[in-house]
């Protein structure tokens, strides 16, 4: 029998038993998600608050010309400049400098990354956090492409995507496939970008990251492996940006194959 399935281990999983006494910052890069940041905050800020979670969310802004910033500000009064931090830059810099500057300001022990436009929604927030309780995780990462979790937890439900047309996820298997092939990381989807992270290992975790752009979180789960850290996956539905336009181009997708072959050349 997997003892991660017996009576007393389903239960230690499925809730929280105790009060959890940990806080929870998310870090937020965002660029031109003005008609996305309300809701996206209202919605984290429900699932902390229904689970009785400390937390602060970290926007960290790229100069979006749409007002983005002004959002943020409007939030913070709303919500408290304690729990919406706006650390803006002064252009588009990169998603992976846009986590190492948010960094600079967290005051959680654990730090959630996601996106700001839906893609990832907050309501999977709770399992991530139950699995890493149950099982001292360092990270645990959302996954499109696995059926349960591992280890496993019961209220899991199937990954997916929706809202992709069929080249777009020809695409994103095949570019995890790829990965997968020739790094060998240990996780189900390594293109993804929701995930948990103990501070500390984060911080460590990038201190060795090289990539920029979207290579970064690739590198950064062959990072984790290779520097021995324990990692969890959790099923999540991944849905199409519903306000503005994908930042995933060519050029993305070329900087991706030639990640793949310099982490396998370098690590």
């Amino acid at each position: 029998m997997n003892p991660f399935e017996s009576t007393v281990s389903l239960n230690m999983q499925g809730q929280f038993r105790t009060a959890n006494t940990h806080k929870y910052s998310v870090i937020l890069p965002t660029y031109n998600e003005r008609k996305n940041l309300p809701v996206i905050v209202w919605l984290l800020a429900k699932v902390f608050e229904e689970n009785k979670l400390a937390w602060e969310i970290i926007v960290v802004d790229d100069a979006s010309p749409d007002g983005t910033q002004e959002i943020a500000k409007q939030l913070a009064g709303v919500y408290g400049e304690d729990k919406i931090v706006l650390k803006p830059r002064a252009g588009k810099l990169g998603l992976g400098t846009a986590y190492i500057h948010g960094l600079n300001f967290v005051t959680g022990d654990f730090v959630i990354i996601m996106d700001a436009d839906f893609s990832h929604h907050p309501k999977f927030i709770p399992q991530f956090i139950r699995l890493q309780q149950a099982h001292n995780l360092d990270i645990v990462t959302g996954t499109r492409y696995r059926a349960s979790s591992t280890p496993y937890l019961p209220d899991a439900t199937p990954g997916g995507v929706h809202g992709w047309d069929l080249k777009r996820k020809l695409v994103s298997r095949g570019a995890n496939f790829l990965a997968d092939t020739v790094l060998n990381p240990g996780v189900s989807d390594l293109t993804g970008s929701f995930r948990l992270y103990r501070l500390p290992v984060l911080r460590h975790i990038i201190t060795e990251t090289q990539s920029k752009g979207y290579v970064f979180q690739m590198e950064m789960m062959v990072r984790a492996r290779a520097l021995g850290y324990s990692v969890g996956e959790v099923p999540i539905t991944f849905v199409d940006r519903i306000f503005g336009e994908s930042k995933l181009g060519a050029d993305e997708i070329v900087s991706y194959a030639k990640g793949v072959w310099a982490l396998f050349t370098g690590i």
